[in-house]
């Protein structure tokens, strides 16, 4: 049983004050965590105060990953899709000092039409100078507006989500334009209910090797201390298209994780193969999408709300990573907004030819439209400065002219350098 889920309101009512402390511990030694940081002024405002021991012990289980983890930069994550308004005061904080909102009154707005990028929406990676197609990708996160998110699910409200969306699925491998198989990790529907989809474990390690399937999530502490990586492996699978290049991954940190991925020159492809996908998606019965006037599309993480996505290609930067790291190449992407990863994702090593995971970081505020064209600009200019020529190392200083003298003092030469 996941431990966020034992706590009572009662022991949440009576430990505020030393929430509050921990925080205050924890703000001294990781300053960056904002939930730490807002945790506090929250439960001293009047809506805070206001919260009855039910909605208390929701919000324990929102903050709980930042109160486990203090190195965590974010700290949070919503149990509902209400979560976003009924605890309005502590999340509008935090989501816009995370995504560099000073104002304090942006609100996002989705436009998926990128005809207007490009060359007439053509975003075409050989201008840039590729000779080779590039493993590109773009994902979005999304979920029901009838279930709660994936950290407040358990079991059998896991099961219940995946036989809902079932009926998409089924209705995407029989769309000649997808096709494809439905792989489920659920033992069964409970009782006596068999899963017409389960696989194997072999079938399991075999998916997640080919990186179509994710690995089990209770290794993540952030995720676990969220409740999001329990009751593994119920409610867990996806389903990917007869030619392998869309995936729906459902019962990750976001009920459903939304993907299209090839090999290409074309980066507007994938961007618009998903658009297409979306639209399908949306218009099967049962499928309708939480959403927030402010935020966007509701995600479990902050970090995703707004589009969601996550546009992504693989590039080979072999001088910017010359040194067997991606810190000069994070030097580079960090001013133009582009977050660096392994090959394998987050926390992963480059590749040993020096392949790179390039990513735009922006998801809220910003239009879907302006993330491809952004993630099409950043490659351009971070493969400006990798065919940049490398510095002559400055030339030698002529040997200084000798000039005759009288004898000096002799003295012990210095230790040659290490």
């Amino acid at each position: 049983m996941n431990s966020a889920r034992t706590v009572t309101p009662s022991v949440i009512s009576d430990r505020k004050l030393h929430l509050i402390k921990k925080c205050s511990d924890q703000i001294l030694l990781s300053p960056d965590n904002r939930c730490c940081k807002y945790l506090i002024p929250y439960l001293d405002s009047e809506e805070g105060k206001a919260l009855s021991n039910e909605d208390l012990l929701t919000f324990y289980q929102c903050v709980r990953t930042g109160i486990d983890n203090e190195d965590s930069g974010l700290g949070c994550y919503a149990m509902t899709p209400d979560d976003y308004t009924k605890f309005g005061g502590f999340f509008n904080a935090v989501i816009r000092d995370y995504h560099g909102d000073a104002t304090g009154t942006a609100k996002h707005e989705t436009d998926w039409d990128a005809s207007g990028v490009g060359e007439g929406g053509v975003l075409d990676v050989r201008k840039l100078g590729f000779d080779q197609e590039l493993s590109m990708r773009v994902r979005v996160g999304r979920n029901l507006k009838a279930f709660n998110l994936p950290g407040k699910m358990d079991q059998a409200e896991r099961i219940k989500f995946e036989q809902q969306v079932l009926g998409a699925f089924q209705a995407l491998v029989d769309n000649p334009d997808y096709g494809g198989n439905i792989y489920s990790m659920t033992p069964n529907f409970g009782e006596g209910v068999e899963n017409p989809n389960k696989i194997s474990d072999e079938k399991y390690q075999e998916l997640v090797d080919a990186h179509v399937l994710f690995k089990d999530m209770d290794a993540d502490p952030f995720l676990k201390s969220a409740g999001i990586s329990s009751d593994w492996p119920y409610g867990r699978g996806c389903w990917q298209s007869a030619d392998g290049q869309c995936i729906i991954w459902f019962g990750e940190e976001d009920q459903l994780r939304i993907m299209c991925m090839k090999k290409g020159f074309l980066l507007n492809e994938v961007f618009d193969r998903l658009n297409t996908m979306l639209k399908t998606v949306e218009s099967i019965e049962g499928i309708d999408f939480a959403t927030s006037d402010d935020y966007g599309y509701v995600t479990s993480c902050p970090s995703n709300l707004g589009t969601g996505m996550r546009a992504s290609v693989h590039v080979k930067i072999p001088n910017l990573t010359s040194d067997g790291t991606d810190a000069k190449a994070k030097e580079v992407c960090n001013p133009l907004g582009l977050s660096v990863r392994g090959t394998g994702g987050e926390h992963t090593p480059i590749g040993a030819d020096g392949t790179v995971d390039i990513s735009p970081r922006a998801r809220l505020f910003i239009k879907e439209k302006d993330i491809i064209e952004k993630l099409y600009k950043g490659i351009e200019l971070l493969m400006a400065q990798e065919n940049k020529p490398a510095e002559a190392p400055p030339a030698e200083a002529p040997p200084a002219e000798v000039v005759a003298t009288e004898e000096a003092p002799k003295e012990e030469a210095p230790p040659a350098a290490e």
